[in-house]
């Protein structure tokens, strides 16, 4: 049973707005139906300015827009930051055993994703209120300052709620996973064939690397100069590393080790159940680049408020900020050491201890995170063990109960998480400090839910097929 902590919430969550679960089986067509019109509402919104803002937002922001899939000022200008950190905050509660809640238990789980949806308003609000009182959007009226809070506040719940219609079977994945694809690509996209002219004399090119290469060979012009980009512009190196990325996360995916299972009730029914070596998927990346995101944007919203009252010294150790052309750059304090490269690898190799301490910082906690994440999502041996034993499955040579197979688990599961964190991790890494498109992190979210979309689309087809197939997956 949940504990009294989310037990208070339960009043509240009554009054919340919520999607409805489908009385029926939704069929295919209508949950891609559904997934596409989320998408065109996402993409919509990240379109629509903010009313009374004007040309407002903060660029310097930028990097973790593509993790949060924001867009600087309109209406996704919080993006799902606040879902994704009240996910994250509540996530951590729970795997420290601050707060009792039973993972296994519908009841329970219907009660923590309530609370999840509570502080994901409460977090909106704080947050929209709180970009509002720095000045980071400007100086606004207070009249002004309502109309964007109430924006931000609206969007917000929309987001949620679309989230939400897509997970209760209405559409296919997740709405957060969807957007963070929709706005890697679209970041992607522009990287590649934006013709946006940037540089200035020889150096003058369009912003998308594609679309300078092919002015470089028109023109007749050299192309050393697109190799390796000084000011972060998309360049030949960030073309190639993204691609390989693509490549290596795709190859990781099909590596993964096969126990054989049967079912103890129909003889000769017989299967595999893989424990791949990405295990916890790209969750780790998720909540270790939504913590860095977090940690660089409280302590600029800090730094610029009370940059000059008596709390600047110990402000300065969260983060300090110093203008660079017109932009509020991290110059010290823990907030420079979690911010990935934006100017791809010539502005790490002459920050090299900087970017170091950064890399291990992000490693070791996609670690960490890869491990809590076996209890919270409900992956660790124990209760794979109780599910396989659940509906009827056995590994064949061992007794039918969960015991031994829990033990056999052990032997792979723990070390291919630990592993897979540490990959995922170093490849985020090494594809941020070669200037890949979309930030290494983005690729790698967006890869990870490409292929969780083409398996649980291929799941679902083949169910539509042969309908008699769901009792055999627990459909």
């Amino acid at each position: 049973m949940a504990g009294r902590f989310l037990r208070l919430f339960e009043p509240v969550i009554k009054i919340l707005p919520e999607v409805r679960s489908p009385t029926k089986k939704v069929s295919f067509n209508e949950r891609l139906f559904w997934t596409g019109a989320a998408l065109a509402i996402y993409l919509i919104m990240s379109e629509v300015p903010l009313y009374g803002l004007g040309a407002g937002g903060m660029e310097e922001l930028a990097y973790y827009r593509v993790i949060f899939a924001s867009s600087r000022g309109t209406l996704m200008e919080l993006g799902i930051g606040p879902i994704v950190t009240a996910g994250l905050i509540l996530q951590m509660l729970a795997s420290a055993k601050l707060i009792e809640v039973d993972f296994s238990n519908p009841e329970d789980r219907s009660l923590f994703t309530g609370v999840s949806k509570f502080f994901s308003v409460l977090l909106t609000a704080f947050q929209a209120s709180a970009y509002i009182i720095s000045g980071l959007f400007g100086r606004l009226g207070f009249i002004q300052s309502i109309v964007i809070f109430l924006q931000l506040l609206l969007a917000g719940l929309i987001v949620m709620l679309l989230d939400e219609m897509i997970q209760k079977g209405w559409g296919i994945g997740s709405g957060i996973s969807l957007f963070i694809l929709a706005g890697v690509a679209r970041q992607i996209m522009l990287c590649c064939f934006h013709v946006y002219i940037v540089g200035e004399d020889e150096f003058a090119r369009p912003y998308g690397i594609i679309s300078a290469l092919i002015q470089a060979a028109v023109s007749g012009g050299n192309f050393s100069y697109l190799i390796l980009s000084e000011y972060g512009y998309p360049s030949i190196i960030g073309l190639l590393t993204t691609i390989g990325v693509f490549l290596f996360v795709i190859y990781a995916q099909g590596i993964r080790v096969e126990l054989p299972i049967s079912h103890a009730n129909y003889r000769g029914f017989r299967g595999r159940y893989p424990i791949s070596l990405l295990y916890v998927s790209n969750l780790p990346v998720i909540f270790a680049s939504a913590l860095f995101g977090n940690i660089y944007m409280w302590s600029q919203l800090l730094w610029n408020n009370y940059k000059n009252s008596s709390w600047a010294p110990y402000i300065s150790l969260l983060g300090n900020f110093a203008e660079e052309k017109g932009r509020i750059v991290p110059v010290g304090g823990l907030a420079y050491y979690v911010i990935s490269p934006t100017r791809g690898f010539i502005d790490v190799i002459t920050n090299p201890i900087r970017y170091s301490i950064y890399a291990i910082v992000f490693v070791a906690f996609c670690i960490v995170f890869s491990a809590m994440w076996l209890e919270v999502g409900g992956l660790d041996p124990k209760t794979i063990a109780k599910q396989l034993v659940d509906s009827g499955m056995q590994i064949p040579g061992f007794r039918r109960s969960e015991k031994p197979i829990e033990i056999v688990l052990k032997r792979y599961i723990p070390a291919v998480t630990i592993l897979g964190g540490l990959i995922v991790g170093l490849l985020a890494v090494v594809a941020d400090f070669f200037g890949a498109f979309g930030t290494g992190t983005g690729i790698l979210l967006s890869v990870g839910i490409v292929y969780q979309y083409y398996q649980q689309l291929m799941r679902e087809r083949i169910e539509e097929m042969y309908p008699s197939i769901r009792r055999f997956i627990g459909r």
